[in-house]
């Protein structure tokens, strides 16, 4: 048996939830479709627009906060708020969605039923 993984620590480092070590993702934000470590099944696995809605909220907070700061200390015309805010909203954005993603997906498989995670890609007949 492995020794469990915590989902956070799983999350953050975009790992296999079971294992903590094979790759989660298989490319920018599609999740593998199994664990190259310890081949657990993940083709079914999704969080949904979970990580969408929690990124758009601390990112935008982020990015609005930002430009209140910029317009009241240094009144720069729109070009700028442009060439800061666009890197900081596009790449913030990516990157704390596979976190967050990632996140979900370990708290989902870390809360599903201990018959699910043993039986895991094994048919009931054998």
């Amino acid at each position: 048996m492995l020794k469990p993984v915590s989902p956070f620590s799983a999350g953050v480092a975009m790992r296999c939830p079971r294992c903590g070590k094979g790759k989660l993702y298989d490319g920018l934000l599609k999740i593998t479709d199994r664990c190259t470590v310890c081949d657990l099944d993940l083709s079914a696995e999704d969080s949904g627009d979970g990580a969408v809605a929690f990124v758009t909220l601390i990112i935008g907070g982020i990015a609005v906060g930002v430009a209140l700061w910029m317009e009241g200390a240094f009144a720069p015309p729109l070009w700028v708020h442009w060439v800061v805010l666009l890197p900081l909203i596009l790449g913030g954005s990516l990157l704390a969605t596979r976190w967050f993603k990632a996140t979900l997906v370990a708290l989902q498989f870390c809360h599903r039923s201990e018959d699910y995670k043993e039986n895991n890609g094994k048919s009931e007949d054998g």
